[in-house]
């Protein structure tokens, strides 16, 4: 199976906050990208195209848009477990699961560093095997495919980046419904007194887990234009 190592990585980095070290870097990527050629050379451009045009806005601005995007809103959180637990109490155990698979593999993160934010699940991913990174993302590809939908409906050029992704997981980057966004600190408000539970978030009762890391075949990608 073709190396997608490299291509997780750069990934990682066009998701990271564009700050000016983060910025500095870009011109590097792309010929880290074209030598692993484990995305499409369409995808390719797409990616080259977001970078450039990130890279002509006003560092300041560049920093606001992408707080905009992916701060300001559940639909487009980076937080995967956000998309599966909202703010239940399901969340910590999956994050300290999710920490001791790390570990397992010798990633330790940082104490700011959350074990659920895409940018680290893909450099988790950078340093398994390429079946073994395929697997553990493919099974997310139905959150990937809700944050690029919802990337999609607000016209953010970042979905190009969650359409590369789910490529490298083997799956077609596919348009779903995106039901009215709501803040985050909508979803996170207490619920009024003796209103009863907020479930907003929240799975029913008997409910499945949708996030599970095993391995299995996918699907091949398609393309998408930002």
């Amino acid at each position: 199976m073709k190396p997608i190592r490299y291509s997780l990585r750069v990934l990682s980095q066009l998701l990271s906050y564009p700050e000016a070290g983060v910025r500095q870097q870009w011109p590097e990527l792309w010929p880290v990208l074209d030598e692993e050629a484990a995305l499409s050379p369409a995808r390719r451009t797409e990616l080259q195209a977001l970078a450039t045009h990130l890279s002509r806005l006003d560092p300041m601005d560049a920093e606001a848009r992408y707080v905009e995007t992916f701060d300001r809103g559940r639909a487009t959180c980076l937080h995967l477990f956000e998309h599966v637990h909202g703010d239940s109490r399901d969340r910590g155990p999956a994050m300290i699961d999710l920490t001791k698979t790390y570990e397992q593999s010798g990633l330790y993160l940082a104490p700011e560093e959350l074990p659920d934010h895409l940018c680290v699940v893909l450099e988790f991913a950078s340093t398994q095997t390429p079946e073994v990174a395929k697997a553990f993302l493919g099974e997310m590809a139905h959150i990937l495919n809700a944050i690029f939908s919802a990337l999609l409906k607000r016209e953010s050029p970042y979905a190009v980046v969650l359409a590369a992704v789910l490529e490298l997981a083997g799956h077609r980057a596919q348009a779903v419904a995106i039901a009215v966004d709501e803040s985050l600190d909508e979803s996170w408000s207490e619920p009024e007194a003796f209103d009863g539970c907020s479930t907003r978030g929240q799975a029913r009762p008997g409910d499945a887990q949708p996030m599970h890391f095993v391995r299995k075949t996918s699907t091949q990608s398609s393309g998408v234009t930002p």
